[in-house]
């Protein structure tokens, strides 16, 4: 028999409590505050002053696995429209690397071997290298005494750190000039968004209990109508399956739709199914849900919802925009936070990091 998700679990805030018995929810509120920390030890250790080297010739944001992935793909598309100099995503430290270079990295791994590897021999090379990651370890030591390290103040689960990465990384591009962002604002906005989220609040005035809801039980489809909202769409379907075992689809809408079989199988599920339909009487389909993500705002993003929406009739249009008064970046953090928290909420129902799991509808 098919299992049904436990969804009373969500509007249930002492069995939530009870079910989040590692405080993951609570990790994840505490988005604001990873922010404020990393801000305030980049001013201690003034971040701004020692990367006063003009303009670099390029900067290597490094891709570890984990959020790091996902954060630097992030910054990646935040820094594509006016960055000034080449941003390069790399798994590893470029050969080409030099004392005009800036080397951003990420990571909550303190034994990566080869990232501390790779670190070394820039630093070596007397690149500029700020590092996100715990101060204990070969990562750590690597780029000790040549290079600055952002280590955590709020200890949170590694797969919850999204937000500290991100704020690093954004520090590190405001050093140079290369991007304008009012981290402590972001901080404010991912506050608000973690009590929009609180676990007390019923599910139908809970952004991220409604979108865990709304994904319940099927293939999520996250298309972004501008590539920040891609890079978005990436960091959704990492919490997706690191909390709730969910397996997402993102990818650009124009290439999404360039996929005949998945854009019917989307289209096929614009309207909801037969709730009395028998669930043993199936064609076999996979039921999908699909959610175009839009980040970014103007005439180039607004063309991309009106034809996405008229081709794509039925799909669910997710925009911070039309929501809070923020640049893109803060929308685009306030959006990772949401599907972090929507993440959470359904592994607990559905039982894959704790709560009351999934249960079989009873039989005669």
């Amino acid at each position: 028999m098919p299992t049904v998700l436990d969804d009373t679990l969500l509007d249930d805030p002492a069995r939530l409590a009870e079910a989040d018995s590692a405080g993951l929810l609570r990790a994840a509120a505490m988005a604001g505050a990873q922010v404020r920390a990393a801000a305030e030890l980049a001013a201690e250790l003034e971040l701004s002053e020692r990367l006063d080297m003009g303009r670099p010739r390029a900067v290597v944001l490094i891709d570890r696995p984990g959020v790091s992935r996902t954060l630097t793909r992030l910054l990646a598309a935040l820094l594509a429209p006016s960055c000034p100099v080449p941003v390069v995503v790399a798994e590893v430290v470029p050969s080409w690397i030099g004392a005009l270079d800036v080397v951003f990295a990420h990571t909550d791994d303190p034994e990566d071997r080869e990232l501390a590897a790779s670190l070394e021999r820039a630093a070596r090379y007397g690149a500029s290298v700020v590092l996100s990651a715990p101060s204990e370890g070969p990562v750590a030591a690597a780029v000790a005494g040549k290079g600055l390290l952002l280590a955590p103040r709020i200890p949170v689960p590694a797969e919850l750190a999204f937000p500290r990465g991100l704020a690093a990384g954004l520090l590190t591009a405001n050093a140079l000039g290369l991007l304008m962002s009012d981290v402590q604002s972001l901080a404010d906005q991912l506050d608000l968004e973690a009590g929009k989220d609180y676990l007390a609040r019923d599910s139908f005035e809970n952004p991220a209990k409604a979108l865990a809801l709304r994904v319940a039980d099927r293939v999520p489809l996250l298309w972004g109508l501008d590539p920040v909202a891609v890079a978005v769409g990436e960091h959704a379907a990492h919490a997706f399956a690191a909390h709730a075992a969910t397996v997402c689809d993102v990818e650009d809408y124009r290439q999404a739709l360039a996929r005949p079989a998945l854009r019917r199988a989307a289209l096929s599920d614009g309207a909801e199914r037969d709730i009395f339909a028998d669930p043993d009487d199936s064609s076999g389909d996979i039921p999908t849900r699909l959610l175009l993500l839009s980040v970014r705002t103007g005439p180039a993003t607004d063309a991309a919802r009106f034809q996405a929406e008229d081709l794509l009739p039925g799909a669910d249009v997710i925009a911070p925009a039309e929501e809070i008064e923020a640049d893109e970046i803060v929308r685009a953090a306030v959006l990772a936070l949401r599907f972090e928290l929507a993440a959470v909420y359904l592994g607990l129902a559905a039982g894959s990091i704790g709560g009351a799991g999934r249960f079989a509808p009873a039989t005669a």
